[in-house]
């Protein structure tokens, strides 16, 4: 997608191209073998095909001059890495609103249906189609170069690109399609290596290191994070034997590094700091929660969002008991927020209200979209008491 979108300077063009090329190697593979390099076939075949469809609009001779300018020019090999980052710093244009930016690169360079884009922004799929739409006609109609900007350019585009990358390693770390499965890999991986490869454009940038940081000291706790029964497995039941302390040596040194800058640190570089509290305790009964909650105080001066509270509230809950917390939970505006219920089904719990935890169970499940969290939510509703009937 990345190099078709480079080539024929239109993001519509490029996903029909390659969409079409996809169909033909189911077609051709089954009876031909697949080819040697699946990725160059596949290019090479949309490529043709975007010739083509070029040729056809020949009575458009701007087009048919553009058709035959592509014919003689050769396609370079292995240049993926550097399209994709063409690509999302194509997306991530200035021109366009930071919340279109990051939905648009979501669907173009991360894969993500519109639906799961939906849900990451908590709006109608619908709504969500319309605002991809008019991004890409957007750029169509400015003619935004399909390149990676100039050094003296990229700090006005690189906070749409870490948006971008942090929900698409999200996304992977807990897949919110249920068709899916409950942890995809490929997307954390793929996160992550894009978020290397802005690194090297800006290896001075504290915000890029913090996310980097930040997706390993995540990632590294993916093995314990889905049980071998495909259920979620919160953070204080998981094995923390298996967490991967390679990642965590990284994760954790990048974060000493930006505190020994002695710059003030961005949202990013918070979130990386409060995961290195929790990847530094061998027990969740060793966790400084004094510290995670003075992180949090720091991350609302600079994201004061429902969902920034709701995290605090969470960590609130191990240094001042349940129902302080739930007093911070119950006013926030998160309705349709399954994790918003299932934090208020956890304190309630915690309180002995077993009757209102039962409901806000019922109602995070309602709301949850993926199955590992659907069978952890139902069965801490299933451990609750029975209730008592008159």
């Amino acid at each position: 997608m990345a190099t078709l979108a480079r080539r024929f300077g239109d993001l519509d063009v490029a996903e029909e191209m390659a969409a079409e090329a996809f169909a033909t190697a189911v077609q051709r593979w089954p009876l031909d073998g697949v080819p040697p390099s699946p990725r160059a076939w596949l290019i090479t075949t949309a490529n043709r095909k975007g010739i083509d469809r070029l040729r056809r609009e020949v009575k458009r001779e701007d087009k048919h001059k553009e058709a035959l300018m592509l014919a003689d020019t050769p396609e370079p090999v292995g240049a993926i890495d550097d399209d994709r980052l063409r690509l999302v710093f194509t997306c991530c244009h200035p021109a366009l609103a930071m919340e279109v930016r990051v939905a648009l690169t979501l669907r173009m360079v991360g894969g993500l249906t519109v639906a799961e884009i939906a849900r990451a922004f908590l709006v109608q799929e619908t709504a969500m189609s319309r605002r991809i739409t008019r991004a890409k006609e957007k750029i169509r109609a400015a003619r935004i170069p399909y390149r990676v900007p100039s050094h003296e350019d990229l700090p006005a585009r690189v906070t749409g690109v870490l948006a971008v990358l942090y929900l698409i390693f999200n996304e992977g770390y807990l897949a919110s399609d249920p068709g899916k499965e409950a942890v995809r890999a490929d997307l954390t991986a793929e996160a992550i290596r894009l978020t290397r490869l802005v690194g090297d454009l800006l290896p001075g940038d504290g915000e890029v290191a913090g996310l980097l940081a930040l997706m390993l000291l995540t990632e590294a706790r993916r093995p314990a994070r889905v049980s071998a029964g495909g259920e979620l497995v919160s953070l204080g039941e998981q094995d923390r034997g298996v967490w991967d302390r390679d990642l965590i040596a990284e994760g954790h040194a990048l974060v000493r590094a930006r505190l020994a800058a002695g710059q003030a640190p961005g949202r990013y570089q918070i979130l990386a700091a409060i995961n290195a509290v929790h990847t530094d305790a061998r027990d969740i009964r060793d966790t400084d929660w004094s510290q995670v909650v003075a992180l949090y105080d720091q991350l609302v001066g600079l994201d004061p969002s429902p969902i920034v509270w709701l995290n605090r509230a969470i960590a609130l809950a191990e240094l001042d008991g349940p129902q302080v917390a739930l007093a911070q939970v119950d006013p926030l505006p998160l309705d349709g927020y399954h994790a918003f219920h299932a934090t208020r089904a956890d304190l309630l719990r915690r309180l002995g209200r077993s009757q209102e935890a039962r409901a806000a169970y019922d109602r995070a499940i309602a709301l949850a979209s993926n199955s590992a969290e659907t069978a952890y939510l139902t069965r801490r509703r299933d451990q609750l008491p029975a209730p008592d009937f008159p």
